[in-house]
C-alpha cells in the first residue's frame, strides 16, 4: 500500500528519492523519514531511509530525522530478522558527499541485511570501502 507523505513540501522534482516519496512507492513510514527498497541491492532486503524533505545528506538531517531513522531502522531489522532466519547481521552506513561514494544527493542511511558466509571474509566491514583497508594491519 503506497504511503502519502502528507504535508512534505521541501522537495526536489529532479531527485529521484523525492519522486519516490512524492509517487508513494515508500515501504514504511517512522514520523520524518521512510524506507524504500534500494534500486541497486547488495544483498536481499537492502534498504534505505530516507528523509521525507529534500536535504543533502546524513549531516544536515534534523535531530527529529536522525531519532525516526533510529527508531525506523530498529524497526526494519527486527522485521527482517523475524522473517529471514538467514540474516545474522547487518551494516548501517552512509555516503556524505560525492567523494564518499554519494551518487543521489538525498540523505540515506543503508541498512543491508547480511548472512553467515555472504563473503568470503568480512572481517573489517565498512573499512572495505577503501580498497585494500577492509583487513587490519
Amino acid at each position: 500500500m503506497p504511503i502519502n507523505p502528507q504535508g512534505n513540501t521541501a522537495q526536489r522534482p529532479d531527485c529521484l528519492f523525492c519522486r519516490w516519496i512524492r509517487e508513494g512507492t515508500l515501504i514504511e513510514r517512522a514520523g520524518t523519514v521512510a524506507a524504500v527498497k534500494d534500486g541497486f541491492p547488495v544483498t536481499d532486503g537492502h534498504l534505505l531511509i530516507v528523509p521525507l524533505r529534500h536535504t543533502a545528506d546524513w549531516f544536515s538531517m534534523t535531530d527529529q530525522e536522525l531519532d525516526d531513522s533510529r527508531a525506523l531502522i530498529r524497526t526494519l531489522a527486527r522485521r527482517i530478522r523475524q522473517t529471514d532466519p538467514s540474516v545474522s547481521g547487518f551494516n548501517i552506513g552512509t555516503n556524505s558527499g560525492i567523494s564518499s561514494g554519494q551518487t543521489i544527493l538525498h540523505a540515506h542511511i543503508h541498512l543491508i541485511p547480511r548472512r553467515d558466509g555472504d563473503c568470503p571474509n568480512p572481517r573489517g566491514g565498512v573499512r572495505g570501502v577503501i580498497d585494500g583497508k577492509r583487513a587490519y594491519g
